[in-house]
């Protein structure tokens, strides 16, 4: 069986661990933890790991953030993954930072990343898992804040926050979708 892990983020190093790219961290997390090196490829970096008998394409758009549905569609055609096998890790503002939702539709929320993945697959029926980082902003800064660099007193929940993610990612691929939502979203 093989997924296509997908973590939302902008290529950069002044993007390194902001908020915006905390799908970059914990597809970079399941990579360390399984000892395995990105490699460049066409419309991103990818990263293959085995667990459990499954096979998991780790990918991180090399498209930047708002054009991330050019990478995802062509990773999952050129790998054959199914829709049900995908699993897009991305930002959310509207939950409160260490929350995490997992879903296997819906709306963009605002997201421009999962806007453009659903404008470029034709539909919003593929599974993404939504990570808090809070909306400690003012009017008009939503922009500094998501791509601003977490603060002093935040990254232990990130750190933990980013585990919990790696691994309901596991879960996903070996207990199923219906399992590890119920375990994840009660949590």
């Amino acid at each position: 069986m093989k997924y296509l892990i997908t973590g939302l983020g902008n290529m950069g190093a002044e993007y390194d661990h902001t908020r915006h790219n905390i799908g970059f961290d914990v597809v970079d997390y399941l990579a360390n933890d399984a000892a395995v090196k990105w490699e460049q490829n066409t419309n991103g970096d990818l990263a293959e790991i085995k667990f459990k008998g499954r096979t998991l394409i780790l990918l991180k758009p090399t498209t930047y953030m708002n054009l991330s549905g050019k990478a995802v569609k062509y990773w999952m055609e050129k790998l054959k993954i199914q829709p049900e096998n995908l699993l897009v890790i991305v930002d959310d503002l509207h939950l409160d930072l260490g929350k995490m939702r997992l879903r296997d539709k819906g709306s963009d929320g605002g997201h421009n990343g999962l806007k453009d993945i659903q404008n470029k697959l034709g539909h919003n029926q593929y599974i993404r898992l939504r990570m808090g980082i809070g909306k400690d902003f003012r009017p008009g800064q939503q922009v500094n804040f998501v791509l601003g660099k977490w603060k002093q007193h935040e990254k232990e929940s990130v750190e933990i926050m980013i585990e919990k993610a790696a691994k309901a990612v596991k879960n996903f691929v070996t207990i199923g979708m219906k399992l590890t939502m119920d375990e994840l979203n009660r949590g």
